[in-house]
């Protein structure tokens, strides 16, 4: 998948300007797909440039003037050609991954702050995607909500992420255990 999908997938929710945007993919795009602001800005740019978004100004009292930008009839084209083509399987590409496979042998007190580190992110994490599926279901059970919710697209990435994210701290904090252990073993012999 590249960013422009992404993108023009997230402007199906309305229009947005790049500011809007980019605390979109912060609060629900960043489950699955990682965009900085000026990386947001530069594919608007191209979007628009390609005919797949058209963008306005809009005059702003206070405050500057902005650009908000919705997506074209030949932008919804472009998605749904991209929803009927298979979907690539995913990879992992972590560096704390390499650090913990070797850790054994480059030394564990780095590795296990990092560790550390991680799964409190993660955690974090857990907690705000946690807040996020309540507020999106409102009164709702998570089964109702899923069968009769008005729109639960954002709703199933939210539950990938937060299983992600508590993956993530499940598995940080047991391989830093694992690896005090062993410090600790090693310590004693």
């Amino acid at each position: 998948m590249a960013l422009r999908h992404a993108v023009l997938a997230a402007l199906l929710d309305g229009e947005f300007s790049g500011y809007q945007l980019a605390k979109a993919f912060d609060i629900g795009v960043a489950n699955f797909w990682h965009a900085l602001p000026q990386q947001l800005y530069t594919e608007l740019a191209k979007l628009e440039q390609a005919g797949l978004i058209t963008g306005r100004g809009v005059v702003q009292e206070g405050r500057p003037n902005k650009r908000v930008y919705q997506v074209t009839a030949t932008g919804r084209a472009e998605l749904e050609t991209f929803a009927a083509t298979p979907a690539k399987p995913s990879f992992i590409r972590d560096d704390l991954l390499v650090k913990a496979q070797y850790a054994d042998r480059i030394g564990t007190a780095e590795v296990i702050g990092q560790l550390d580190e991680r799964a409190a992110a993660a955690a974090a994490k857990v907690e705000l995607l946690g807040e996020l599926l309540r507020k999106l279901r409102g009164d709702l059970d998570e089964d109702e909500f899923l069968l009769h919710g008005e729109r639960i697209g954002p709703y199933l990435t939210c539950l990938r992420g937060i299983t992600h994210e508590r993956e993530t701290r499940d598995w940080c904090r047991r391989i830093a255990a694992v690896l005090r252990a062993r410090e600790h073993a090693d310590v004693e012999n």
